[in-house]
């Protein structure tokens, strides 16, 4: 005696060797020996052997039709051997029973199962939407093969055309398209951004990398909404001085100024002046929900996306020849420059001149200033006294710090983009270094550093709420506690000198405007608000700052390949670690020598280029014999 019986979801074949009513003892045709319940016995057969019946039955099975099968059967639920006998109209054989068996367990569709070897046939709409099902399965699998084979070829489907950002940026993984593609970068063994550029998706890798950010900073797009614009205010006092900013040739957003004024027998009073949005904009209005969902100005080569509309900016940066509302920060001087005495208004700022980088370096710089002992005439300039007597505060300032006020050394780099972005392939750059720490550098800086450390300390002595930044044991942070900066030597420096560039400032803006006017300040201490604020500045800045230096080392890029450089000279920063000459490059090469001392100087064959990284390449060639420790020591982040 034979049985076919059902063991882990599959069926089995084998001989009886004992029965003993509630079990079985069975040998299978592997010669194996085992113990099978009773209940799991489907079907009791003497011929054909156990090993012959179930390659007899499958191919049987094959032949059977599920639809007619279906209708063969009534209502209800039914045996397999019913179901037999119906469909061949005669008791079954054990090979034609099986048959039917296989063909029902294969059809879940059709047959529903209700125990060993009983089902009961699918209800006709219950049927008919999953043959619906099934047959949509099936012409996704043949519109994914079709998707594969296209994009393998470098051609691309029009289904696929239409979701290029959702697969670069947030695939969707149950999506048909999604799986053809993801095969395809298999197949292909490229990157999704690699695929679609190869396809033609991708208009250039500057697209890619702009499309990738906007996606993920700016969903609803850099549009400002309609929104009505705050009056300057006109009841302000009109400050009796002559100032003047100092910028480099692309800023539009001036937030800070100065001014000298002569004080007989005393020395000098110093005016910082900032623009000053916090009085036009007021705190939970349109113009502070647009700032806050920005939280800052994002730059990158050739272009950047202001915090706050264009028509803003302009009401209150502090144009040239403009009377303009300003937070002055006034600085009593003595003659040896030491300050005595500060005051903070609220005025009208009347701006005689803004200064560019370009126009006063080349007569006012190192070599004409040359130190506080210099024999060195300065040329007839507007604001020449000004700035020299601004560059000899500076000094004092920092020596009494103890602090630089700039990384000696560090370079800042340029960026000209010539050509429409639109077509950034047609683009071309012009990539300029200049050293950091120049005196108009210093001057800015030390001016800026007096007026974030005093009106900080103002806040603190009124106790009201800030931002501050903050840095103890080498770390830097935000924080709402006026803590001490080490890294510049204060007591505490809160942000407040660039209110149209950055959110924080703008938010100590007013608190500052609040503590002068004698009114409660929009954030109180420990506000949730002032709390989320800052870590949402923190987190969307250091988003900002990442895709800055993306963008520059794209155009870094651009510039290697537009000058056909195939060999560039680099400085070693730490182990496999180099910093290419003249542009914010950092990179690493594996093949440099080990133990290559901090500052060596290197020679660099370029081996590839890839702007859709945006990633470089470079192999070594040889020692340059020589070592810049200075180079070495700039910081790693331009």
């Amino acid at each position: 005696m034979n049985v076919l019986f059902e063991e882990d979801g599959g069926f089995k074949a084998g001989v009886v060797m004992a029965d003993n009513d509630s079990s079985l003892q069975i040998e299978m045709p592997s010669g194996k020996r085992g113990k099978i319940k009773a209940a799991a016995v489907l079907l009791r057969f003497d011929k054909p052997g156990p090993a012959a019946l179930l390659e007899q039955a499958t191919p049987l099975a094959t032949g059977i039709e599920a639809d007619f099968l279906w209708e063969c059967v009534s209502d209800g639920e039914f045996s397999f051997l019913d179901c037999a006998r119906d469909y061949y109209g005669h008791e079954p054989a054990a090979v034609e029973a099986t048959a039917v068996l296989l063909a029902l367990q294969a059809a879940p569709v059709y047959f529903h199962r209700k125990g060993k070897g009983r089902f009961r046939k699918a209800p006709a709409d219950i049927l008919a939407a999953a043959l619906a099902s099934l047959e949509k399965k099936r012409q996704q699998a043949l519109a994914i093969e079709g998707w594969i084979a296209e994009l393998t070829a470098f051609r691309l489907p029009p289904a696929i055309a239409a979701l290029t950002d959702a697969l670069l940026y947030a695939p969707d993984r149950n999506k048909p398209e999604t799986r053809a593609f993801a095969a395809a970068c298999a197949a292909t063994g490229l990157s999704a951004a690699q695929l679609l550029f190869r396809c033609g998706a991708i208009q250039s890798a500057y697209h890619l990398h702009t499309r990738r950010f906007l996606h993920e900073q700016f969903p609803k797009g850099t549009g400002f909404p309609p929104v009505a614009l705050p009056a300057a205010p006109t009841d302000l006092a009109r400050a009796d001085v002559r100032a003047f900013s100092i910028d480099d040739a692309h800023t539009t957003e001036i937030d800070d100024a100065l001014s000298v004024v002569t004080l007989p027998g005393v020395g000098t009073r110093i005016g910082i002046h900032i623009a000053a949005p916090g009085l036009a904009i007021a705190h939970g209005s349109p113009l502070d929900g647009i700032a806050r969902s920005r939280l800052s100005t994002v730059y990158m080569p050739g272009h950047k996306i202001t915090m706050l509309p264009d028509a803003v900016v302009q009401n209150y940066t502090l144009a040239g020849g403009v009377d303009c509302p300003a937070l002055s920060l006034y600085l009593t001087v003595n003659a040896a420059l030491e300050i005595v005495g500060h005051e903070s208004r609220l005025e009208i700022v009347h701006i005689a001149a803004n200064l560019r980088h370009h126009e006063v370096e080349p007569w006012f710089n190192e070599d004409t200033v040359g130190g506080l002992c210099s024999d060195q005439t300065l040329p007839e300039r507007p604001f020449k006294d000004e700035l020299l007597h601004l560059w000899h505060f500076a000094n004092a300032c920092e020596g009494r710090r103890g602090k630089p006020s700039a990384t000696q050394g560090v370079h800042d780099y340029n960026f000209i983009i010539a050509g429409d972005l639109a077509d950034p392939e047609a683009c071309t750059v012009d990539i300029s270094e200049r050293r950091r720490g120049s005196p108009l550098d210093k001057l800015v800086a030390e001016l800026m550093i007096v007026a974030n450390a005093t009106w900080g300390g103002l806040l603190a002595e009124n106790n009201i709420a800030g931002l501050y930044r903050a840095q103890t044991q080498g770390k830097a942070r935000l924080t709402t506690s006026p803590l001490p900066h080490e890294g510049l030597g204060v007591p505490q420096y809160a942000w407040m000198t660039s209110p149209l560039r950055r959110y924080c400032d703008l938010v100590n803006q007013w608190q500052l405007i609040a503590c002068l006017s004698g009114e409660a300040p929009p954030f109180a201490r420990k506000s949730a608000e002032l709390f989320a604020a800052m870590r949402d500045f923190e987190q969307t800045s250091a988003a900002y700052n990442d895709f800055q230096r993306l963008m520059e080392r794209y155009w870094c890029l651009r510039w290697l390949q537009q000058r056909g450089i195939s060999e560039i000279d680099a400085t070693v920063r730490r182990e496999q670690l180099v910093k290419l000459d003249h542009l914010p490059l950092l990179l690493r090469v594996p093949s440099l020598p080990a133990d290559l001392p901090p500052g060596q100087r290197v020679h660099l064959a370029v081996a590839e280029i890839d702007l859709l990284g945006p990633e470089l390449a470079c192999r070594f060639v040889g020692l340059l014999g020589e070592q810049d420790l200075a180079e070495a020591l700039e910081e790693e982040e331009q």
